[in-house]
């Protein structure tokens, strides 16, 4: 961690929302697992897709990553990306994907989250040609839905897919812009 106070949840501090850097990577790493772990998404440490939760390498070389910083410290991360792109899964023409939002389990239901996706929406509006903000999450993952139906997500039921050899169904969310 950058700084060695430890976080205080009730603290809402200043919060700024930045492209990743390399000295950010293992905090990232970090919050990206704890907060997959500690929502009950995966059993343990050894399920195949915490390796590709813990790759921020390979995330940051096929998609634009983006870090929530509070009272310098890494609190939160999302990847953004478009369609035809090496780390897109469902983004059409004309729509940015975010994927692997996170946030570190200390602080979470801080409204961190919330405004990682605020800014999402806020950044895919200047961009030509896009038109909407699409996402994926796990059929069980009840919080995050609450939050995207909240900010005008919609379900795309059409658009639903299951992940390759698992039994993990994915919803689709969409917001027009």
């Amino acid at each position: 961690m950058n700084n060695p106070t430890p976080l205080d949840p009730a603290d809402p501090g200043e919060l700024t929302i930045r492209p990743v850097r390399p000295e950010d990577y293992d905090d990232v790493r970090r919050i990206t697992r704890g907060a997959y772990l500690e929502a009950g998404y995966f059993d343990d440490e050894a399920h195949p897709y915490m390796a590709i939760l813990s790759d921020v390498e390979h995330r940051v070389a096929h998609a634009e990553v983006w870090v929530a910083e509070r009272n310098r410290e890494v609190v939160g991360s999302v990847a953004l990306t478009f369609e035809g792109q090496r780390y897109t899964d469902i983004a059409v023409a004309g729509e940015l994907e975010f994927r692997m939002l996170a946030v570190d389990p200390v602080v979470q239901r801080a409204g961190i989250g919330r405004r990682m996706v605020e800014r999402i929406i806020e950044h895919a509006r200047t961009l030509p040609g896009i038109e909407a903000v699409s996402l994926t999450s796990g059929s069980d993952m009840v919080r995050a839905h609450r939050l995207y139906e909240s900010m005008g997500f919609a379900r795309v039921p059409e658009r639903d897919w299951w992940v390759p050899n698992e039994d993990i169904l994915l919803w689709v969310f969409r917001l027009q812009l």
